[in-house]
């Protein structure tokens, strides 16, 4: 029976997302002015020490600074303070886990239980009001609404201001306890999930809540249903696991077990030896671990250095194989969950702008009541009164406005996913739909995102040969060549065999031919060797079984082989291999086998093996060969890590140039052969090293860097990613919509720029300025001088000279950068695109959109104030962190120019006729009052007030979310329509005052000509005003709308049925003889056209005289 231990993480759902930290210089820094010349430069040394720092974000912090919102930051800092405070912080710290006795640990550790609600029985209420009234629009009403419990505040009744608030209030808690209560089933369900667990009484099953640490959990293969439907070769001590819940990668990783329990007879025999794992505290980090396995009953003691390979996070799959594991950390204590934050509530311009208009209503509300309490002379009790006109005039600020615009963004949202031009596209944040409509700069991952993350083998150079696409077959020919050459010499040495005379003028060529093959031959065999593939064979439909699938003579076949890796890369050089007639058959932990041309299969043992890290920027590994013993290190890796570990050589430095600026991804291979002394000491110092506890990471790198010098030189590759579909007409359709493209990538800058070139990010006419590479401030002080002296150019800057200028001069060359058409950000860090994220919308005030497709792009999306996400081939992990998910970046276009058009002019058109209703019939109410002695009684009462609200206008305002200006084609033809989107002409300050003025006319129209026309009674006076503004405001939705649908058509008279019809039941407001006559019929007929014609006359003289660009392209 094969055992498999290794450290094991219980499996919880919890989403990894990455947290950046921004490192900044101390305020205090000094500053050198630009433009200075280079002769200034090196004599006024005195001005980089004297002058003072000129950031533009500093402010003084004074009373301004208070009241214009320093007092909600204090206020903030006041209660987190406390919070940290009264909290107790459980420090963490390093832990001795005894296999199979969660008894023996000596600290209590957190329950291995998931709670992602957010509220109890107890806090529910009191948690969703907090939440509801801290925003000053709910806050309002309520204060409005429990003023009317004072029996001298009181007007109207009650339920005119308590039913629509609990309305709201009402539908918020329904849609609260529903999230809450999926939360609950959602936690239940992975709490209570059965693990088999692992006791000296044997298996047992066990709840995920219930596990401890220090039992022992066997995790088998999830079922074909979640992966797919290929079988690896299970090797002995080692299985294959899936991470893509976790970090993004959807490849297959390779997980090896301890090596002495390997030994153990039975699975109850884990129970009879007396070990224990030693772990690291519990750590963010989930690329490394550190810890140790010590078994304490052998003679000697026994001694295992564990890493990142014995490890199985928590929200892991195991997709091959069986594991019996140690729990080490449970809970709170687990990698996913110390990498759980919550990403920060996005709110959308277009709220904060209605929330400043919202404010300025407030504002001419108390304003209007202040007049109103003046004209009245400040008699008698002016306070209570003044608050009673405050009350009147409520309506002001609609209580609908909140509930109009979330329906109308569900609304949106519904229409992005159902569009069929766009498959597949999911909208994750529902808040923020009008944001695609307002965005100046989109920043962009490379690969995966404007490139397939397809790579394709396409460049082998030697030094003096380079070898393409249409040479491959030479490369063929010298492989088959050479094993044929190696295959002769082991026949002719051995006396059963006669040997081939066919190979002989083969054997006899010159000797620049047999040179040049010799090299070919090494090349290749490096790159298939050098690399941490993983062949995967597909399970056979006659139901063998795994140990006869491994036989070679029936698995070896190429009909049904695919590769597993981490990187693309990797699959694409050893497909590359199999095509020219090396192919990787089998892997195991401690060997592989290549097929040569000929069918003969050899086999390499793998004495060491250092896999890539973003730190080292290459791989190595230590391989013995069967036939001859020799041991040898291959490694390869990236030109700037591989540059100073080959030998001297004066055409690497080019070649990677020239490969680079034709988009080619470069790989450097090398070797260096060992002899059995060398390999011993070796040996001894790394595992020496991987038992360290303190710096191990360090101690390793250091024992292996005394290896990697003076190597041999083999060859460079180049591997080509292929652009998405569409991506050129894409970026030159955003680029003419007035949006700046920044290019944000890990790669190096030649390929970056050329990948911006072949993509069309910087169009054909625009120059490329190139920032020298800088290290310290007065080379960037320079540079930027240089920067500035050229005009319309595209900027590319590394991420360390980034880094560098952020450092001393972050306002200038966030200025400068700003100004370029696009800019292309090459070697940049995840934190780094964060960072540049968080400057534009600090120094720009201008809405950010990020795209990405990788696990290291959810800092940026998540930073951005519109995040697009990629499902692509590194997984779904940005596509889940972001706003927005879409299957390909071409559909971006569509989502901008059209959804993004609509939503914006949607909602500003929604919002702004919700308040001009609101704002109409307070103006009516101010000219009621001051012509009845300034009397502070309301016009309409009881269910007019409910009903004007919501049946009788509510239909067809809301159907405004159905209007377009242009058509999609339209949009999308004439991307530079855009453009006006982002300067906000279609709710401003300006059309606020516009409407303002409306509402003030057609009020005093209504008002005015009802007191005049009405001849008795004054309940006529309320018919004939009420029924005329119902007319108003159908007609005012029909006036504005500039594209009709049949839904529209429906509203407007589903609500004009819904009053005729009510009319029969309101006798308590109106007198139903008087509103059937044709005096009725007349009177409100005139005093509707008065107040709705002149506009009409005004928007069409408008729209032919001064017509918007979009009605120009309609016509």
């Amino acid at each position: 029976m094969n055992l498999y231990i290794a450290v094991l993480f219980t499996v919880t759902m919890l989403f990894f997302l990455s947290r950046y930290s921004l490192e900044d210089e101390p305020s205090n820094l000094d500053e050198m002015p630009l433009m200075m010349s280079e002769e200034g430069f090196e004599n006024d040394e005195s001005d980089y020490h004297t002058l003072p720092r000129a950031r533009a974000n500093q402010r003084q912090r004074g009373l301004g600074w208070l009241l214009m919102g320093g007092w909600k930051i204090l206020c903030g800092s006041c209660c987190d303070c406390l919070a940290r405070m009264c909290r107790r912080t459980k420090e963490l710290k390093a832990r001795t886990v005894w296999l199979g006795h969660p008894e023996k640990c000596e600290e209590k550790y957190p329950k291995n239980a998931i709670k992602n609600q957010k509220y109890n029985f107890f806090t529910f209420v009191p948690g969703v009001l907090y939440q509801q009234f801290k925003f000053f629009l709910n806050l309002y009403f309520l204060v409005v609404a429990c003023s009317q419990f004072v029996p001298s505040l009181k007007i109207g009744y009650l339920y005119t201001y308590w039913a629509p608030l609990g309305f709201v209030m009402a539908v918020t808690m329904v849609r609260e306890a529903v999230d809450e209560v999926r939360r609950y089933q959602r936690d239940k369900e992975m709490n209570s999930q059965l693990y088999s667990k692992l006791t000296v009484r044997g298996k047992v099953q066990v709840k995920s809540s219930d596990i401890q640490v220090g039992d022992l959990i066997i995790v088998e293969k999830v079922g074909l249903l979640y992966i797919p439907t290929v079988k690896p070769f299970v090797f002995l001590g080692s299985c294959f696991i899936r991470t893509d819940q976790l970090d993004g990668e959807t490849d297959w990783k390779l997980k090896v077990a301890v090596i002495c329990t390997q030994r153990l007879p039975a699975l109850g025999d884990l129970f009879s030896i007396n070990a224990y794992v030693y772990a690291q505290k519990p750590q963010l980090d989930i690329h490394s671990f550190e810890g140790n396995f010590t078994r304490e009953d052998g003679d000697p003691q026994i001694h295992e250095s564990l890493s990142i390979d014995h490890t199985l996070w928590a929200s892991t799959i195991v997709a091959s194989g069986t594991v019996i594991g140690v729990v080490i950390y449970t809970g709170k204590e687990t990698r996913s969950v110390l990498n759980t934050s919550s990403p920060k509530n996005k709110v959308g311009l277009l709220d904060l702008e209605l929330n400043r208009l919202t404010k300025a209503l407030f504002l001419a509300q108390v304003v209007l009541s202040i007049v109103m309490v003046a004209l009245q002379g400040f008699v008698g009790p002016w306070f209570r009164n003044l608050f009673r006109f405050i009350v009147l005039f409520s309506y002001i600020i609609p209580i609908s406005l909140r509930v109009n615009l979330d329906m109308g963004k569900s609304a949106y949202g519904w229409m992005i996913m159902k569009d069929e031009n766009i498959p597949g596209t999911v909208v994750r944040t529902s808040t923020i739909p009008e944001e695609l409509g307002r965005l100046v700069y989109l920043l962009t991952d490379k690969t995966g995102t404007l490139t397939q993350n397809e790579m394709i083998f396409k460049r082998l150079h030697l030094g003096t040969v380079s070898y393409g696409t249409d040479t491959m077959d030479e490369i063929q020919s010298h492989i088959g060549q050479s094993y044929a050459q190696k295959s002769n010499s082991s026949n002719s040495s051995s006396p059963s065999r006669k040997p081939q005379p066919a190979q002989a003028p083969k054997a006899a060529a010159p000797k620049v031919r047999r040179s040049v093959s010799s090299r070919i031959h090494e090349a290749v065999k490096a790159i298939a060797l050098c690399h941490n593939v993983t062949p995967v064979y597909e399970s056979r439909a006659n139901g063998e079984t795994e140990s006869t699938a491994a036989e070679a003579d029936q698995d070896f076949s190429d009909d049904n082989r695919t590769y597993q890796a981490s990187s693309p890369d990797e699959v694409a050089l050893v497909r590359w291999t199999e095509s020219v007639g090396l192919t990787l058959v089998n892997r195991d932990l401690t060997s592989l086998q290549l097929k040569t041309p000929a069918g003969q299969v050899l086999t390499y043992y793998i004495l060491q093996i250092f896999p890539f890290t973003s730190e080292s920027k290459r791989m190595g590994i230590i391989i013995r060969e069967e036939t001859t013993g020799d041991i040898t290190f291959y490694m390869k890796g990236a030109d700037v890590a591989m540059a100073s570990i080959v030998q001297y050589n004066d055409w690497l430095e080019e070649e990677c140039g020239n490969m680079a600026r034709e988009g080619l991804r470069t790989l450097v291979v090398a070797k260096k052969s060992l002899s059995e002394e060398q390999y011993t000491d070796f040996e001894n110092r790394y595992n020496q090293a991987k038992l360290s506890i303190h710096d191990r990471a360090l101690k390793v790198s250091a024992v292996v860097e005394s290896l990697e010098r003076e190597m041999e030189l083999l060859c460079l590759t180049g591997v080509e990613d292929q652009l998405q579909a569409d991506v050129r007409p894409t970026l030159e359709l955003l680029r003419n919509a007035g949006i700046k493209i920044w290019m944000l990538t890990g790669d190096k800058l030649e390929t970056a720029t050329c990948i911006a070139k072949s993509s069309h990010l910087v169009s054909r006419s625009q120059d490329i300025h190139v920032f020298r590479s800088v290290s310290n401030r007065g080379e960037a002080h320079l540079e930027l001088n240089a920067f500035r002296r050229k005009h319309d150019c595209a900027l590319v800057i590394s991420g360390d000279s980034l880094e560098v200028c952020l450092r001393y001069y972050e306002h200038e060359f966030v200025e400068l950068a700003c100004q370029c058409p696009a800019v292309v950000c090459c070697r940049c860090s995840p934190t780094q695109k964060a960072q540049i994220v968080h400057l534009l919308k600090q120094h720009t005030a201008n809405r950010t959109c990020a795209i990405g497709d990788g696990g290291n792009d959810v800092s940026m999306i998540q930073a951005a104030d519109c995040g697009i996400g990629i499902e692509g081939k590194e997984g779904k992990q940005a596509s889940l962190a972001a706003d927005f998910s879409i299957t390909q970046f071409k559909h971006i276009g569509r989502l901008l120019m059209v959804h993004g058009r609509n939503s914006y002019k949607r909602s500003a058109a929604l919002g702004q006729f919700v308040m001009h209703r609101g704002m109409i019939i307070s103006t009516m109410q101010a000219v009621f009052s001051s012509i009845f002695y300034f009397a502070s009684v309301p016009l309409y009462q009881g269910f007019l007030m409910v009903g004007y609200s919501t049946i009788y206008t509510m239909f067809p305002v809301f159907s405004l979310v159905l209007d377009q200006d242009v058509k999609p084609e339209m949009a999308l033809l004439y991307p530079e329509l855009y453009k006006d989107l982002t300067k906000g002409r279609s709710l401003s300050f300006k059309t606020f005052l516009i409407w303002v003025l409306i509402s003030i006319y057609q009020g005093g129209i209504l008002m005015y000509g009802a007191l005049v026309l009405f001849e008795s009674e004054f309940v006529h006076v309320v018919a004939i005003s009420f029924t005329a503004l119902i007319l108003t405001e159908l007609l005012m939705v029909a006036l504005n709308i500039r594209t009709w649908h049949w839904l529209m058509v429906l509203a407007e008279f589903f609500s004009l049925g819904c009053y005729i019809a009510s009319l029969a039941f309101l006798n308590e407001y109106f007198d139903l003889g008087f509103i059937t006559t044709p005096a009725f019929l007349w009177k409100v007929s005139v005093i509707t056209v008065v107040s709705c014609l002149p506009l009409y006359i005004i928007k069409y003289l408008k729209r032919k005289f001064s017509p918007p660009s979009y009605s120009k392209l309609s016509s």
